[in-house]
């Protein structure tokens, strides 16, 4: 069994984090430290409330909704602004069934700290979708900070409606999915849990090397 970690590093620069000590060592016997997190900072698990999906929130999500097989999706030469598509499947759109989920592999990662990361990321286009609603997906999980173009109200308002609407849980701003070998994992996404979330910072992993019952998980 080999284990992935696919969740972002906090760091000081990150857009939305920021810490300070709330006890020393030296002074008061032991370290703490105070957080203060948005809640899609970095990679994170957003909740229907999010759009305004219904009332269920992060900390009722079943976890059901949070772990389950993966396809990778590996497009490493994603380019900026590109609208993903169906067509983007490939062969992979054959293989897909109900409550399966899917990672999109694009590189994007790999931008996180410049402007281009936020800025200029490839999308979910409307008719995949509408694909992956209607194909009973239950995860996604994106490298860029979202599924669709942040500085575009409608779009990202609309592609988050069809997902969260549609029952598909979204996972943003994920790393390493470089590392992944297989073309099917077990996922772990798993949000802090807090009372009417709307979403939360998340530990996302990928297991390697457990066969899925039906098939191998393959190379």
């Amino acid at each position: 069994m080999r284990l992935i970690d696919l969740t972002q590093t906090y760091q000081r620069s990150t857009p939305g984090v920021s810490w300070e000590p709330a006890r020393v060592l030296e002074q008061d016997g032991w370290n703490a430290t105070t957080l203060h997190l948005y809640s899609h900072a970095g990679t994170h698990v957003d909740a229907p409330l999010h759009f305004g999906m219904g009332q269920e929130t992060i900390d009722t999500m079943p976890l059901e909704q949070l772990v389950g097989w993966a396809w990778v999706l590996r497009l490493p030469d994603t380019q900026p602004r590109e609208v993903l598509t169906v067509a983007h499947l490939g062969e992979l759109a054959g293989k897909i069934s109900p409550q399966d989920s899917l990672l999109f592999y694009t590189n994007w990662s790999l931008r996180n700290g410049t402007d281009e990361y936020r800025d200029a990321l490839p999308r979910i286009g409307e008719e995949l979708a509408r694909w992956l609603v209607d194909n009973k997906v239950k995860m996604i999980g994106v490298e860029p900070p979202s599924v669709a173009d942040v500085n575009n109200l409608p779009e990202v308002t609309l592609i988050h409606r069809i997902l969260l609407g549609g029952g598909i849980t979204i996972v943003e701003g994920l790393c390493n999915l470089d590392q992944l070998r297989q073309e099917k994992v077990l996922l772990f996404a798993l949000p802090l849990k807090y009372a009417g979330g709307d979403g939360a910072p998340a530990r996302v992993i990928a297991v390697e090397g457990i066969a899925t019952g039906s098939e191998s998980a393959g190379s």
